[in-house]
Protein backbone atom coordinates (compact mmCIF):
# COMPACT_ATOMS: atom_id res chain seq x y z
CA UNK A 1 0.00 0.00 0.00
CA UNK A 2 1.16 3.53 -0.34
CA UNK A 3 2.97 4.55 2.22
CA UNK A 4 3.81 8.11 4.13
CA UNK A 5 5.74 8.44 7.67
CA UNK A 6 4.04 10.14 10.35
CA UNK A 7 6.52 13.20 12.37
CA UNK A 8 6.58 10.17 15.09
CA UNK A 9 8.14 7.99 12.85
CA UNK A 10 5.15 5.24 12.19
CA UNK A 11 3.69 4.29 8.71
CA UNK A 12 0.62 5.83 7.60
CA UNK A 13 -1.54 5.23 4.66
CA UNK A 14 -4.71 7.03 2.80
CA UNK A 15 -8.24 5.65 2.03
CA UNK A 16 -10.73 7.24 0.15
CA UNK A 17 -14.45 7.67 0.52
CA UNK A 18 -17.72 8.88 -0.74
CA UNK A 19 -20.90 7.73 1.28
CA UNK A 20 -23.56 10.72 1.31
CA UNK A 21 -23.20 13.94 3.09
CA UNK A 22 -19.53 14.28 4.12
CA UNK A 23 -19.92 16.01 7.69
CA UNK A 24 -21.37 13.03 9.68
CA UNK A 25 -19.37 10.13 7.66
CA UNK A 26 -16.39 12.59 8.81
CA UNK A 27 -17.39 12.58 12.33
CA UNK A 28 -18.17 8.52 11.97
CA UNK A 29 -14.51 8.05 11.12
CA UNK A 30 -12.63 10.48 13.60
CA UNK A 31 -13.71 8.15 16.45
CA UNK A 32 -12.14 4.81 14.90
CA UNK A 33 -8.87 4.43 16.83
CA UNK A 34 -5.75 4.47 14.01
CA UNK A 35 -7.43 6.98 12.25
CA UNK A 36 -5.13 9.93 12.16
CA UNK A 37 -6.95 12.81 10.51
CA UNK A 38 -9.95 12.70 8.19
CA UNK A 39 -10.81 15.78 5.66
CA UNK A 40 -13.88 16.01 3.55
CA UNK A 41 -13.75 17.15 -0.28
CA UNK A 42 -14.89 16.14 -3.58
CA UNK A 43 -13.26 13.90 -5.79
CA UNK A 44 -13.70 11.96 -9.37
CA UNK A 45 -14.98 14.95 -11.01
CA UNK A 46 -13.78 16.73 -14.08
CA UNK A 47 -12.94 20.38 -12.83
CA UNK A 48 -9.66 21.15 -10.84
CA UNK A 49 -10.28 22.55 -7.08
CA UNK A 50 -13.96 22.58 -7.21
CA UNK A 51 -15.93 24.35 -4.65
CA UNK A 52 -19.62 23.35 -2.64
CA UNK A 53 -21.54 24.86 -4.78
CA UNK A 54 -20.18 24.37 -8.16
CA UNK A 55 -20.15 20.24 -6.74
CA UNK A 56 -23.51 20.64 -5.69
CA UNK A 57 -25.19 21.69 -9.08
CA UNK A 58 -23.94 18.19 -9.89
CA UNK A 59 -21.83 19.56 -13.58
CA UNK A 60 -18.37 18.54 -12.43
CA UNK A 61 -18.87 15.10 -11.39
CA UNK A 62 -17.54 14.97 -8.25
CA UNK A 63 -18.53 13.09 -4.80
CA UNK A 64 -18.82 14.44 -1.79
CA UNK A 65 -16.26 12.38 0.15
CA UNK A 66 -13.58 11.92 3.01
CA UNK A 67 -10.11 11.13 2.76
CA UNK A 68 -8.47 9.15 5.67
CA UNK A 69 -5.09 9.09 6.41
CA UNK A 70 -4.56 6.25 9.40
CA UNK A 71 -1.55 4.07 11.13
CA UNK A 72 -1.72 0.83 9.41
CA UNK A 73 -0.72 -0.40 12.87
CA UNK A 74 -3.07 0.44 14.61
CA UNK A 75 -6.44 0.13 12.27
CA UNK A 76 -6.26 -2.17 8.89
CA UNK A 77 -7.96 -0.79 6.13
CA UNK A 78 -10.01 -3.90 5.99
CA UNK A 79 -11.63 -2.30 9.48
CA UNK A 80 -12.19 0.83 7.86
CA UNK A 81 -14.09 -0.82 5.39
CA UNK A 82 -16.31 -2.62 7.88
CA UNK A 83 -17.14 1.36 9.08
CA UNK A 84 -17.66 2.22 5.37
CA UNK A 85 -20.32 0.30 5.15
CA UNK A 86 -22.08 0.90 8.38
CA UNK A 87 -22.40 4.74 8.00
CA UNK A 88 -24.85 4.69 4.69
CA UNK A 89 -26.95 2.66 2.92
CA UNK A 90 -24.79 1.55 -0.28
CA UNK A 91 -28.05 0.57 -1.88
CA UNK A 92 -29.15 3.61 -3.03
CA UNK A 93 -28.30 5.49 -6.14
CA UNK A 94 -27.14 8.74 -5.97
CA UNK A 95 -28.96 9.32 -2.81
CA UNK A 96 -28.19 9.23 1.23
CA UNK A 97 -31.50 9.75 3.44
CA UNK A 98 -33.28 13.38 2.15
CA UNK A 99 -29.83 13.94 0.00
CA UNK A 100 -29.86 13.37 -3.77
CA UNK A 101 -27.42 13.62 -6.95
CA UNK A 102 -24.75 12.20 -8.32
CA UNK A 103 -22.36 13.93 -5.40
CA UNK A 104 -23.84 12.03 -2.77
CA UNK A 105 -23.08 8.55 -4.79
CA UNK A 106 -21.20 5.68 -2.61
CA UNK A 107 -17.76 4.97 -4.09
CA UNK A 108 -14.75 3.52 -2.62
CA UNK A 109 -11.41 5.01 -4.21
CA UNK A 110 -8.43 2.60 -3.71
CA UNK A 111 -4.67 4.12 -3.89
CA UNK A 112 -2.94 0.89 -5.21
CA UNK A 113 -3.92 -3.06 -6.18
CA UNK A 114 -4.29 -4.41 -2.28
CA UNK A 115 -7.12 -1.68 -1.47
CA UNK A 116 -8.77 -2.67 -5.07
CA UNK A 117 -8.43 -6.40 -4.15
CA UNK A 118 -9.69 -5.62 -0.39
CA UNK A 119 -12.60 -3.63 -1.59
CA UNK A 120 -14.33 -5.77 -3.94
CA UNK A 121 -13.67 -8.49 -1.33
CA UNK A 122 -15.17 -6.36 1.44
CA UNK A 123 -18.28 -5.78 -0.79
CA UNK A 124 -19.18 -9.22 -1.68
CA UNK A 125 -19.44 -9.83 1.96
CA UNK A 126 -20.78 -6.41 2.60
CA UNK A 127 -23.77 -7.38 -0.46
CA UNK A 128 -25.01 -10.74 2.15
CA UNK A 129 -26.24 -8.21 4.52
CA UNK A 130 -28.77 -6.14 2.34
CA UNK A 131 -31.67 -6.96 0.70
CA UNK A 132 -30.68 -4.61 -2.42
CA UNK A 133 -27.89 -4.26 -4.35
CA UNK A 134 -25.00 -2.60 -3.30
CA UNK A 135 -24.00 0.38 -6.18
CA UNK A 136 -20.72 1.50 -4.58
CA UNK A 137 -18.40 2.54 -7.20
CA UNK A 138 -15.27 0.94 -7.02
CA UNK A 139 -12.78 2.93 -8.95
CA UNK A 140 -8.76 4.37 -8.50
CA UNK A 141 -8.32 7.12 -6.44
CA UNK A 142 -8.41 10.35 -8.28
CA UNK A 143 -6.97 13.91 -7.11
CA UNK A 144 -8.80 14.92 -3.82
CA UNK A 145 -9.47 18.36 -3.39
CA UNK A 146 -10.18 19.65 0.12
CA UNK A 147 -13.30 21.20 1.16
CA UNK A 148 -13.83 24.57 1.97
CA UNK A 149 -12.84 25.00 5.73
CA UNK A 150 -16.21 25.37 7.26
CA UNK A 151 -17.02 22.38 6.23
CA UNK A 152 -14.24 20.83 7.89
CA UNK A 153 -14.55 19.03 11.15
CA UNK A 154 -18.52 20.72 10.76
CA UNK A 155 -20.64 19.08 13.69
CA UNK A 156 -17.41 19.34 15.89
CA UNK A 157 -17.60 22.93 15.17
CA UNK A 158 -21.40 23.11 15.34
CA UNK A 159 -21.58 21.15 18.75
CA UNK A 160 -23.06 18.08 16.88
CA UNK A 161 -22.42 14.93 18.53
CA UNK A 162 -22.47 11.83 16.46
CA UNK A 163 -22.18 11.17 12.88
CA UNK A 164 -23.80 7.96 10.80
CA UNK A 165 -25.02 5.25 11.76
CA UNK A 166 -26.60 2.32 9.33
CA UNK A 167 -28.76 -0.79 11.57
CA UNK A 168 -28.89 -3.15 9.40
Amino acid sequence: MAENSTEHGGRTEKATFAAGCFWGVEASFRRLEGVIDAKVGYTGGQKDNPGYREVCSGRTGHAEALEITFDPDRISYTRLLEAFWQVHDPTTLNRQGPDAGTQYRSGIYTHDEVQSIEAKASMEAAQEKFTRPIVTEISPASTFWDAEDYHQRYFEKQGIEGGCVVHL
